[in-house]
C-alpha cells in the first residue's frame, strides 16, 4: 500500500465523515469512495461501515488505522531527522499551549520565529495543562507550555509569572466588594485556578459572591469588565497599560501576592531537532529581556 493511501485512511479516522474527508483531500466524494473501496480490497476486508449519519470504523479498521498511523508517524520523524541535516532550519514546530499564553504571550514570540526561520511549518494546539501534558506524554508534540504547577516528571523550564489582579471601572479597593451588587465575572479555566480563586475569596470574605456570571473566554470577561457589567479578577498577562480600569493586586493573609506560573515542558530529547532547538532559544531571549 501507497503512503498517499494511509493518509487516505487517516483523514477518514479522524473525519469520519466522506464529505469532510474528500474536503481535506482535495478530491471529490465517488473519487474518495472509490479509492476506499480499492484500499478495503486490497485488505480484504470492510474498514468502515458506511451510513446516513457517516462513517463508523469497524474492529478490523481499528487495527489497521493503528498500523497507518504508526507507519505516518515514523514517517514524519525520519523526514525531520533529514531535515535537520540540511543548511536550513527545517520541519514542523510542534507546540502545545495554555490558552491564555497562545492568545497574549505567544503570538510575539511566534512573529520572531516565524521572521527567522520561515522554512518551518508550525502545528499548534491550545487547551488546559492537563490536555497538553497528555499530549505530551502521547508524543504528539515537542513541546508544551502550561500554567501552575504542572505534574510532569520530565524537562520542565519556568517562562513568567504574572499577579492577580481584581478588575473593575468603579471598584478601587478589596474592601469595597463587601458592599457592590455588582456580579463576579468569572472566566472557564484550570481547576486549580478556579481553587486559587476560590481559597482567597473564603480567606477575605467566609462566603462566596452574591451574583456571578461565567463566560468561556478570558477575553469575554475582560471586556465585560471594562464596560463595567462587573468585576473580574485576571492575571496580569491579559492585562494592558491603555486598559481603563482600577487594577488591584490580590495578597494572601500573610501579604504575599498571588501569582500564576508558566512553564516549558518537554521530553529531553525534544532539543535535538533543530526547529525545537531554536524554538527554545527564543524562549529564552524573551525571558531575558
Amino acid at each position: 500500500m501507497q503512503l498517499s493511501e494511509f493518509r487516505i485512511l487517516q483523514v477518514l479516522a479522524q473525519e469520519l465523515n466522506m464529505r469532510k474527508a474528500s474536503e481535506r483531500l482535495y478530491v471529490s466524494q465517488p473519487a474518495l469512495s472509490q479509492r476506499l473501496q480499492t484500499i478495503e480490497s486490497n485488505w480484504g476486508t470492510i474498514i468502515f461501515i458506511r451510513s446516513q449519519k457517516g462513517l463508523t470504523i469497524t474492529p478490523a479498521g481499528e487495527k489497521i488505522i493503528a498500523f497507518v498511523n504508526e507507519v505516518l508517524k515514523k514517517e514524519e520523524s525520519v523526514k525531520e531527522e533529514l531535515q535537520s541535516l540540511s543548511e536550513h532550519v527545517h520541519g514542523t514546530l510542534k507546540l502545545a499551549v495554555a490558552s491564555i499564553i497562545g492568545q497574549y504571550w505567544l503570538p510575539h514570540v511566534l512573529k520572531e520565529y516565524v521572521k527567522l526561520y520561515p522554512y518551518v511549518n508550525i502545528s499548534l494546539i491550545t487547551g488546559w495543562s492537563s490536555e497538553i501534558i497528555k499530549h505530551l506524554y502521547e508524543d504528539r508534540i515537542h513541546l508544551g507550555i502550561v500554567r501552575g504547577n504542572p505534574e510532569w516528571r520530565g524537562n520542565k523550564e519556568h517562562i513568567l509569572s504574572d499577579h492577580l489582579y481584581l478588575v473593575d471601572t468603579t471598584i478601587s479597593s478589596i474592601e469595597e466588594l463587601s458592599e457592590t451588587t455588582k456580579p463576579f465575572i468569572q472566566f472557564r479555566s484550570h481547576s486549580t485556578y478556579y481553587q486559587e480563586i476560590q481559597d482567597w475569596w473564603h480567606t477575605q470574605f467566609n462566603t462566596t459572591p452574591q451574583k456571578t456570571i461565567v463566560v468561556d473566554q478570558i477575553e469575554t470577561c475582560k471586556q465585560m469588565a471594562l464596560n463595567g457589567i462587573g468585576y473580574a479578577i485576571l492575571p496580569s498577562i491579559s492585562l494592558r497599560p491603555e486598559d481603563d480600569m482600577y487594577k488591584i493586586p490580590l495578597s494572601d493573609k500573610t501579604g504575599n501576592v498571588l501569582k500564576r506560573d508558566t512553564w516549558l515542558i518537554h521530553h529531553g530529547t525534544a532539543s535535538e531537532l533543530k526547529q525545537v532547538n531554536v524554538f527554545m532559544e527564543l524562549i529564552q531571549k524573551f525571558i531575558n529581556e
